[in-house]
């Protein structure tokens, strides 16, 4: 009898040991004992020796997606006659070893706050490595930002202008900026990633971006690159960056005739596969698509292709990484109104929306599968849930796992590399997880676990051994 509770993309037969090459990192494997293997390394022993739950990071795999996507628009830009700048967006992905695996491989940084300024710094990177974002960025982080000689700042709102001005005229240098400017065009992706909306928080108006571009231009201390824009999170389809990149180059062509306009930055937002269900476009056939639809449009306004700069960061950061748990509880839960046959087994694990707040944010959805063991058992579908005291505490919403998992059995959650330990918290006072990168069978922390002593250490009130 079919479970009217399986969504229509998830197989009820699925391969319970198989890794989907498309979800998970590239030297993802099973050994002969069923276990998973992550760079050479099995998940027991990741485990045992660095705690669960816990974040890994296939540094083979993150290092060959920054390749396979500075290659894709290194060889669009190629065809159309110009050149391009890559900044890796920090957000989705921050340590000092991330810096410097990123640099290394001839991208720049895109942070937006003095903390990810202050750790790309601590990783090596150069000033014109370096591109300062965000819509509230303070006098203190323009001030590092422009002293520590970033290559950009993007201004997000007209006060900026001013601010950027008189910080780089106090230490007598020239600020490179460029404008965000809100296209208006509807990526398809949840509400909360859609960044070009005409009613949300970032960027210029179009209509006002002749006159921000003046304002700009009247200051000595700084130097307009060009427009920016970035129209959302996890977008599968070509369609929104064409028209976005088609709506700024008519403003773009407008602004040559008041002096040169060097760049066009279309920013980031490339969608990967979480699921079965998900069909993102090839990154070189996106890159490919984007770029000409550029060299089109300029040829149409009968002027020189910018150079083009783009900020990508979940598609390289996101399939490297996967968080593994421990099985705690499970519990069948019978699903009357829903039909005959209607069950889910809710599997409870050792972490949840703590280390990774994106289904409760955004209701996105994730894969999941055995990690400790080889398994004969038929599948049943369950929800993985947390053990936070929220009922909206899921990590993976629907999935085929085996009916005989068991208490400490480990389950693997792939395609968590972006914005889950950057997004982690210590709700319900849950200590932050390591996160660990693997490589040629070794394994290194990147990041070493919290402790319920480094959350009590910053309690002011805190007395050692419970004194008043």
């Amino acid at each position: 009898m079919k479970n009217p509770l399986v969504p229509g993309w998830l197989s009820e037969n699925k391969d319970l040991e198989a890794l989907d090459a498309a979800i998970w990192p590239a030297t993802a494997q099973r050994n002969d004992r069923g276990e998973l293997e992550l760079g050479g390394v099995s998940a027991p022993e990741l485990v045992r020796q660095y705690g669960s739950p816990l974040y890994v990071l296939d540094q083979s795999d993150f290092e060959s997606r920054l390749a396979e996507v500075r290659d894709a628009f290194e060889n669009a830009a190629a065809k159309a006659g110009t050149s391009v700048k890559l900044y890796y967006a920090s957000k989705a992905l921050l340590t000092t070893d991330v810096a410097r695996w990123v640099v290394s491989a001839g991208y720049a940084i895109d942070v937006s706050t003095g903390g990810e300024l202050a750790v790309a710094l601590a990783g090596g990177t150069e000033g014109e490595r370096l591109g300062l974002h965000g819509n509230n960025k303070s006098l203190v982080e323009i001030g590092r930002a422009v002293s520590a000689d970033v290559s950009a700042i993007v201004i997000d709102s007209e006060i900026e202008i001013e601010r950027i001005a008189s910080i780089a005229g106090a230490q007598d240098k020239i600020q490179p900026v460029r404008l965000r400017v809100n296209s208006g065009v509807h990526a398809s992706t949840h509400e909360y990633l859609a960044t070009a909306r005409e009613d949300q928080k970032f960027g210029i108006a179009l209509d006002d971006v002749p006159q921000m571009v003046e304002k700009i231009r009247s200051h000595s201390h700084l130097r307009f690159l060009g427009l920016h824009s970035h129209i959302g999170s996890q977008i599968f389809a070509v369609e929104g960056f064409v028209a976005a990149a088609e709506k700024l180059l008519e403003v773009h062509a407008e602004l040559l005739a008041g002096g040169e306009v060097p760049e066009l930055n279309l920013g980031g937002g490339f969608g990967i596969r979480y699921t079965a269900a998900d069909e993102p476009m090839p990154i070189a056939e996106l890159a490919s698509q984007i770029v000409s639809a550029v060299s089109k449009k300029c040829a149409a306004l009968s002027i020189a292709v910018p150079k083009l700069a783009f900020e990508p960061g979940r598609i390289i950061a996101g399939p490297a990484g996967v968080t593994l748990y421990s099985v705690g509880t499970t519990k069948d839960v019978v699903i009357a109104e829903s039909g005959e046959g209607a069950s889910r087994r809710y599997v409870s694990v050792d972490g949840g929306m703590s280390d990774n707040i994106r289904p409760a944010l955004y209701g996105a959805e994730y894969s999941a599968a055995i990690a400790s063991r080889t398994t004969n058992s038929s599948g049943v579908l369950s929800r993985v849930v947390g053990k936070h005291c929220e009922s909206g505490d899921i990590v993976v919403r629907h999935e085929m796992l085996p009916a005989d998992l068991a208490v400490n059995d480990l389950l693997a959650v792939p395609a968590t590399g972006a914005y889950c330990y950057s997004l982690s918290s210590n709700y319900n006072f849950l200590p932050r997880p390591a996160l660990v990168a693997v490589k040629d069978g070794k394994a290194r922390a990147l990041v070493r676990a919290e402790s319920e002593q480094d959350l009590l250490e910053r309690d002011l009130g805190y007395q050692p051994g419970g004194g008043e």
